[in-house]
């Protein structure tokens, strides 16, 4: 029997539970690329230089040491081994089809733009060869002054340029930087052709081009004409023409285009990868042999783990991705008899989503299956009830096999009947009790009954989502999550200890936010994405949950709700077979996040003080509780912006 089997009826622990069946049920093997797994003392750990180092372990070392959760985990040896992988997938795929020329990644910064992860991609990028990609002045600046001395090291320039970004290009080649400021549209040629007769450089010029391939997935049509970035063929062919009279062809050194962001269909990167490598051929054919060719982005992550052509998956693997673009370019070319060019690529998310694992406590929980048990007998009939509570009780009678879906079809109609009658006065605030009492037995026998029998009814499937709890997590989804929130990402969530149990309970996850929409609710399952997530009953100790795979996006993309800001963020690496912590990057204040918005932390203490000052002269408080409350408010207002612990 598989662990999924043995979890259709979750009311029963089952104490031959293993380690083994949890890492089977939340399908750690399939999502977690050999980086993440469950040991066998039931903890989740991470899998870093050849050591297993638990993440509960880390998580209870930090809170000794102040912090308290959420926080971000970041894997510097994950981070080190994820680079490595890249490259030598692309090493094999050019030995394998012998293709002549080199392979050089870039992170883009767009990705994840913190300090402390940007010099660890660029420390372990150089000796690797990769270099970084950048869109905006302000991420050339960071590029910039974080490869001192990184001459060898490629920055490609993307995003829409002015004068001024285009001015720091020059500079940059100038200090004798391996730049390519890439052309968009059609006016940014223009501007660094004249910033480059200011400067007296001859600069390395790249363009991007607008192909027609139709792109996949949540970002398909930031591929084709409509794209937002690059050249029509057009433009394209006007830029060469612009370049050839001045003499200046020969700058013409690197062809990109996107192919979009975490596809998902193989396809689509083969197609788009042969269309350009036609283009490359031609503007090779026009005079402009370039020697490189950037892929742009596009590798994805199977955050499902189910390899499939679908959202939040891939169809295919690292390997396959990169010896399909080695062969298709190399294809072309040497069909054209054009040298092979070195290809770039931008696969951010691919290279850093697997180094971050964000860690929240549940704080509480609202449980309906446990309401749901109140001793309720359908017999138990008190006088002259309302109709609609005797048809409860007559369906919460029914439950058996052959009428479970008819019980619950009852049942459903029968509540909607008491709530109507007691809106309209007929019921009582008692007899509305009554009747949500029997609904939820219903919905809970039914459940059971239906796991007891192994029945697969499309009917029934929404039990589990009906009768599961809320967890109520210590953090904020639009803050630590926001992709989850925005776009339905589905990232992989499961406890981070406590795996040798059985889980017991089906349940959702409700953050500390004042909205609705700040919830988990899409989980990775067994023959897709489920509804809810089994997890554990919640006892007088903490329980950590563990959302997997967070390093791309993520941390940049978080907006300020409620005022719950960034979480704290600890750079790992592990040494003599054990973790040891390179960097705390503490979470934001309170009153950090209050100066975001332009509130003043001293003028506000000076108002409160006023106003305890008023309040003691009233006789309202004393002046001991004046002074203490103004060292609670200046406490909180250094304080973390997430809950305390239990004994905080």
């Amino acid at each position: 029997m598989t662990p999924v089997d043995q979890m259709k009826d979750v009311a029963k622990p089952d104490a031959a539970w293993s380690p083994g069946a949890s890492e089977s049920l939340y399908r750690v093997g399939a999502w977690g690329g050999g980086y993440f797994g469950v040991n066998d003392r039931g903890r989740a750990v991470a899998r870093c230089a050849g050591t297993d180092v638990e993440l509960d372990a880390i998580v209870e070392g930090l809170v000794a040491r102040g912090l308290e959760t959420p926080v971000l985990l970041r894997f510097s040896d994950i981070l080190d081994a994820r680079l490595r992988e890249l490259r030598d997938a692309f090493d094999g795929a050019i030995a394998e089809n012998e293709y002549q020329g080199a392979y050089r990644g870039v992170y883009p910064i767009k990705v994840n733009q913190q300090r402390h992860l940007v010099e660890e991609v660029s420390s372990f990028g150089r000796q690797l060869g990769f270099g970084l990609e950048v869109g905006s002045k302000p991420e050339l600046l960071a590029a910039l002054s974080l490869t001192p001395g990184g001459d060898d090291q490629l920055i490609v320039c993307n995003g829409f340029k002015d004068q001024r970004y285009v001015e720091l290009v020059m500079h940059a080649q100038r200090l004798g930087r391996t730049i390519v400021p890439v052309v968009e549209n059609s006016m940014e040629l223009g501007e660094i052709l004249r910033a480059a007769d200011r400067h007296g450089v001859r600069p390395r010029i790249g363009v991007r081009v607008k192909i027609g391939s139709s792109g996949t997935g949540r970002w398909k049509d930031s591929v084709g004409a409509r794209s937002k970035f690059g050249l029509t063929t057009g433009e394209l062919l006007a830029s060469v023409e612009m370049l050839r009279e001045r003499g200046m062809l020969d700058c013409l050194k690197l062809l990109h285009c996107h192919v979009g962001s975490q596809v998902q269909d193989i396809r689509t990167i083969k197609d788009a990868i042969g269309e350009l490598s036609q283009v490359y051929v031609e503007l090779s054919r026009l005079g402009a042999p370039m020697g490189m060719i950037d892929v742009g982005g596009g590798l994805g992550v199977d955050y499902r783990g189910d390899q499939a052509d679908a959202e939040s998956s891939m169809n295919y693997s690292l390997r396959e991705f990169a010896s399909d673009v080695v062969y298709r370019v190399g294809e072309v070319c040497t069909r054209a008899g054009v040298s092979h060019p070195s290809i770039i690529t931008e696969c951010g998310r691919a290279m850093v989503a697997y180094s971050s694992v964000l860690v929240f406590d549940v704080v509480g929980s609202n449980q309906r299956a446990e309401r749901a048990g109140d001793a309720c007998d359908p017999a138990d009939i008190q006088g002259d009830e309302p109709a609609p509570i005797r048809d409860l009780r007559e369906a919460l009678r029914m439950i058996g096999p052959g009428r479970l879906v008819e019980s619950c079809h009852d049942a459903k109609k029968a509540i909607g009947d008491a709530v109507s009658g007691f809106r309209m006065g007929y019921l009582s605030l008692e007899q509305r009790g009554e009747a949500e009492r029997l609904f939820w037995e219903t919905m809970r026998r039914a459940r059971d009954e239906r796991d007891r029998l192994g029945l697969e009814s499309e009917e029934l499937s929404d039990l589990d989502e009906t009768l599961a709890d809320v967890y109520f997590a210590n953090l904020s989804v639009f803050q630590s999550l926001p992709d989850a929130w925005a776009i339905g990402q589905v990232f992989p969530v499961m406890p981070i200890h406590r795996l040798g149990e059985r889980p017991t309970k089906q349940a959702i996850f409700g953050d500390i936010t004042c909205d609705s929409d700040g919830r988990l609710d899409r989980f990775v399952g067994e023959g897709g994405l489920r509804s809810t997530l089994p997890v554990h009953a919640l006892d007088k100790n903490p329980y950590r949950i563990g959302v997997f795979l967070v390093g791309a996006y993520q941390e940049t993309l978080g907006d300020l709700h409620n005022l719950f800001g960034d979480a704290h963020a600890v750079h790992l690496r592990v040494e003599d077979g054990a973790w040891t912590i390179e960097q705390i990057v503490r979470g934001d204040t309170c009153g950090e996040v209050l100066a975001y918005l332009q509130h003043d932390s001293e003028q506000m203490l000076s108002t409160i003080s006023r106003d305890c000052e008023r309040a003691v002269r009233l006789g309202r408080i004393s002046a001991a509780d004046a002074g203490g409350l103004i060292r609670d408010i200046e406490r909180e207002l250094g304080g973390y912006t997430y809950l305390a612990g239990r004994d905080g």
